[in-house]
């Protein structure tokens, strides 16, 4: 396929069964509205229950919704357990739900709000649900990050929850950077399986609300801005949609925009930082996300220490 990869290439996705998590506006309503478009049975995950009912509303096929608050865990374990009680199978869970540049706050466990919304809640959630896509041909993990993971982005291990001190474009930057190593973390432990592949993407700069909370000295700047390097979310969602429908795409890879600096623009395979790639630091933080939200993956750890490598011995 080539550079302009649009909705219009996305396979039929009859019989296929869609999760995405923060459905109900933004970048998650798109992706979700062309899955549903496509064929694909397609379960709208949010937190707000009545507006998930109004998203689902606005768009074709088979389309219903789950309660799920990704900042409280147990709220991650009820919409797990209701998930699984009436699905058998899932082909496609989109990780898409986020929170960015949040004043300091904490979710119900605890966790500083962006790194707990943003990765823990999907961590717990995609681990609790991944035994109803290990048996499924062709199933993908796709986690949506930003390229918030390159802004004074790094994993603070000796302060994750930011108690010491805090800063929301950094907290957000560990948030998203984490999201990637949980992909290639979790794509080595799939390799072995032959079936569920792990992928990321990101939407680039895209005008939803999830920029609500921008600190006050950015804003004015980015209002006047805006036109020149914000795109749609319906642009926004194609890389995610590609990542999760190409038959191309190979576990591990990362789908962004293909303009200048990744901001707009029809979405291509990507590279993210270098940090992104360190396997000692996702390894570690695999085994602190497992202790901070109680969740066991169905998958071990290969010995080898090789994104892409399906022969590698098992633990």
């Amino acid at each position: 396929m080539g550079e302009k990869w649009t909705t219009a290439n996305i396979p039929d996705q009859r019989g296929r069964v869609a999760v995405v998590t923060g459905a109900n506006t933004g970048l998650g309503y798109e992706t979700a509205k062309a899955l549903a478009e496509r064929g694909a049975s397609v379960v709208l995950a949010v937190r707000n229950v009545e507006k998930g009912e109004q998203a689902a509303a606005g768009m074709t096929g088979d389309v219903t919704v789950q309660a799920l608050d990704l900042t409280s865990l147990d709220s991650v374990r009820t919409a797990a357990a209701a998930l699984r009680s009436r699905l058998d199978r899932i082909d496609l869970l989109i990780n898409n739900a986020g929170v960015m540049y949040t004043p300091k706050q904490t979710t119900r466990d605890g966790f500083e709000m962006q790194f707990g919304t943003n990765h823990l809640g999907h961590f717990a959630l995609t681990g609790l649900l991944l035994d109803l896509m290990l048996p499924v041909p062709g199933s993908r993990v796709v986690t949506v990050s930003s390229t918030g993971h390159r802004i004074r982005a790094a994993i603070h291990f000796d302060d994750l929850q930011w108690e010491r001190s805090y800063s929301r474009v950094a907290a957000y930057g560990q948030s998203k950077l984490a999201n990637l190593m949980f992909t290639y973390e979790l794509q080595r432990r799939l390799a072995t399986h032959g079936t569920t592949v792990a992928v990321a993407a990101h939407p680039g700069v895209s005008s939803t609300e999830l920029a609500r909370n921008t600190p006050a000295a950015l804003r004015l700047p980015l209002t006047w801005l805006a036109p020149l390097i914000t795109q749609t979310p319906a642009m926004g969602a194609l890389p995610t949609l590609r990542a999760a429908t190409d038959p191309a795409v190979l576990g591990g890879q990362y789908y962004g925009p293909g303009g200048r600096f990744e901001v707009m623009g029809h979405p291509r395979l990507v590279t993210s930082s270098s940090e992104s790639y360190e396997v000692a630091v996702q390894q570690r933080l695999w085994a602190v996300s497992e202790d901070l939200t109680g969740v066991r993956f169905p998958v071990v750890q290969p010995r080898r220490n090789s994104l892409l490598s399906g022969s590698a011995d098992t633990i």
